[in-house]
């Protein structure tokens, strides 16, 4: 119950997004600057700052990392066949297919904590550092196909891949932030997750959804079900320490970033479609992270 109850905060902020847009002054044109300040300032100080704040450690560390990183490419894999898919639209497909796979590195790193105390914290950094630059990359790429931009351009000049791909250069060469500037990157990285779940209730359409039902199924099926379940498999397979498989299994169960929905919108895909999908991810994670832990401490023995 008490990691259900960890996104319960996150569901909130988006309800209150939603509130605060369509009943109050605060309306569409206030929440387009609150999406560009995420986007361009805040996500990439969060994304930086969780990665360069926990030294990355090879060797013992390698199976681990390689854990996460198989879990993402199986999602970025079976996310971009729904394309094929007889009647799939490809604007809705481009938006949607990065909550397949992208997770929200707050949560992890929240949930880590309360599994597995300070090392837990160390270790979910570390597949965080490794996850994110493919995650952000395998995003980017349907969303310039569609929209008719440069891929390698915007992967040049994307706010969230240079950030994760700075931040994983600093951390292996072993450089440290200032305390001033780390804890003014603290500050702004903390205000990213906030903004950025209200920003996606500000433009929730829950009906937009009903575009492509079966696509947006499939999607959360392979975020919710097909994830997590691999991940299960594949520790026990391994056989990784406890703590570590019960790092890896509940970031395999998270739910989708947050940031998807600023992404979506800022690469010209359907905004609607893709607030539509973190929002039940949210929902979905609610159940699922405490479902799939007990289902591998269950197999686990």
């Amino acid at each position: 119950m008490a990691d259900a109850l960890l996104l319960l905060p996150d569901f909130a902020l988006i309800v209150i997004g939603f509130l605060l847009c369509r009943y109050t002054p605060l309306n569409r044109p206030l929440w387009d600057g609150v999406e560009r300040l995420v986007y361009v300032v805040l996500f990439p100080a969060l994304l930086f700052g969780a990665i360069v704040r926990h030294p990355i450690g090879p060797g013992s560390a390698l199976p681990l990392a390689g854990s996460g990183l198989a879990v993402i490419v199986l999602g970025v894999m079976l996310a971009y066949s729904l394309r094929w898919w007889p009647g799939v639209d490809a604007r809705l497909h481009a938006s949607g297919a990065q909550t397949a796979f992208r997770f929200n590195s707050y949560v992890a790193l929240a949930l880590a904590e309360r599994l597995a105390g300070a090392p837990g914290v160390a270790w979910t950094a570390l597949i965080i550092a490794v996850c994110v630059p493919v995650a952000n990359v395998a995003a980017v790429w349907p969303l310039a196909r569609q929209g008719g931009h440069g891929y390698a351009r915007e992967l040049l000049r994307n706010p969230l891949i240079l950030a994760t791909v700075a931040g994983l250069l600093f951390n292996l060469l072993g450089l440290r932030l200032p305390a001033l500037a780390e804890t003014t990157l603290s500050r702004l990285g903390a205000a990213a997750l906030p903004l950025g779940l209200m920003a996606v209730g500000a433009g929730l359409q829950l009906g937009a959804l009903k575009e492509a039902p079966k696509l947006a199924a499939a999607l959360l099926a392979i975020r919710h079900a097909l994830l997590p379940a691999f991940a299960v498999a594949l520790v026990v397979a391994l056989g990784l320490p406890a703590a570590q498989q019960a790092v890896v299994v509940a970031f395999a169960a998270l739910p989708t970033a947050s940031s998807a929905y600023v992404l979506a919108v800022r690469m010209g895909g359907h905004g609607g479609y893709t607030a539509g999908l973190v929002t039940v991810s949210t929902l979905i994670g609610m159940l699922a992270l405490p479902f799939w832990l007990a289902a591998w401490r269950a197999w686990s023995g």
